[in-house]
């Protein structure tokens, strides 16, 4: 601060112009952010338990509760007692088709011998010892049975066709009613509460005993080993940055103090807005900034909210 005196007459008038130094004055201002994840429930129900306290660390993929599903465990067992129940409802064929067999045996037992008793006469006729109506006899009694053995045969393909196709009709009731059984057991499945990612609990919503519903929030979960600055940036400052560049990002550290530490600007806003802050003068108002994000990996003491300055 420099003085500067005015004298007029005997009065003195003292007067300070502030000079200021703009080797502290950070480029762009903002606070910082984590990418939040809110779990929600997947099935209704009670819960029964739920794990979890805020502040907590907890892993990905880990269980962290539980809601009453026994509603979905019957109903899947009722599903699969009565894909149970189609398999007793199907025709067994082999004794219809035993007993044709069976028939067809003797028939063909019988044929053998008139085949050869036919066999027989035609030596007989040779030598006269037998008259040309009794081989036309015997013919005739083959060839009957001969067509009685066909429908015999033929009976056995109806009755393995109409077996066959009852049981088609019986048992494609089996296949949606197995896909009901797999759908229960998703959802059997989503009523086991998994985290969806590693972090650090923030909000909890639920408590066990509680009754949820699909969709309602149970608690939310945020990694807070990276947070993202979010900065503004006005137009002239733009055409300094591009994506991936290491940059300088200070927080307090006390009264007068700052902690330094290395962001990488992650991603730039393709869309200018008005500056989010508080503005004093109408020209400031009319200015536009561009958002940026720039991750900075966390030593445990930068949190949600708190203040940051980037210097390019």
């Amino acid at each position: 601060m420099k003085p500067v005196h005015l004298f007029a007459g005997i009065l003195v008038l003292t007067v300070f112009f502030s000079c200021s130094n703009n080797n502290n004055q950070a480029d762009a201002t903002g606070t910082f952010e984590a990418d939040e994840v809110i779990v929600s429930a997947e099935v209704g129900g009670k819960i029964l338990a739920l794990g979890i306290e805020e502040g907590m660390a907890i892993p990905k993929d880990s269980a962290v509760g539980w809601i009453d599903a026994r509603n979905l465990s019957l109903q899947k067992e009722q599903v699969e007692a009565s894909v149970q129940a189609l398999q007793e409802k199907t025709l067994d064929v082999n004794p219809q088709v035993q007993l044709l067999q069976n028939q067809l045996s003797v028939q063909q037992s019988q044929l053998n011998q008139l085949q050869h008793e036919q066999l027989r006469i035609e030596k007989l006729l040779k030598a006269d010892a037998a008259t040309g109506k009794q081989l036309d006899d015997i013919k005739a009694q083959t060839d009957q049975l001969q067509k009685q053995m066909q429908v015999t045969r033929q009976q056995i393909s109806v009755q393995k066709n109409q077996v066959a196709t009852q049981n088609r009709a019986i048992l494609s009731e089996a296949s949606p009613l197995k896909k009901r059984a797999e759908q229960l057991q998703d959802q059997l499945d989503r009523s086991k509460i998994l985290n969806p990612v590693s972090g650090t609990v923030l909000t909890k919503y639920a408590a066990a005993g509680e009754i949820t519903a699909p969709g309602k929030a149970l608690y939310k979960v945020a990694d807070l080993s990276t947070l993202t600055l979010r900065a503004y940036i006005t137009a002239t400052q733009l055409s300094k940055l591009q994506l991936g560049q290491s940059l300088k990002v200070k927080v307090d550290d006390g009264a007068e103090a700052y902690r330094e530490y290395t962001g990488t600007l992650t991603w730039i806003s393709d869309k200018a807005e008005f500056t989010p802050k508080t503005i004093q003068t109408k020209e400031e108002r009319a200015n536009l900034v561009y958002a940026t994000k720039i991750k900075v990996k966390n030593d445990g003491k930068l949190k949600i909210g708190m203040y940051g300055e980037v210097t390019f």
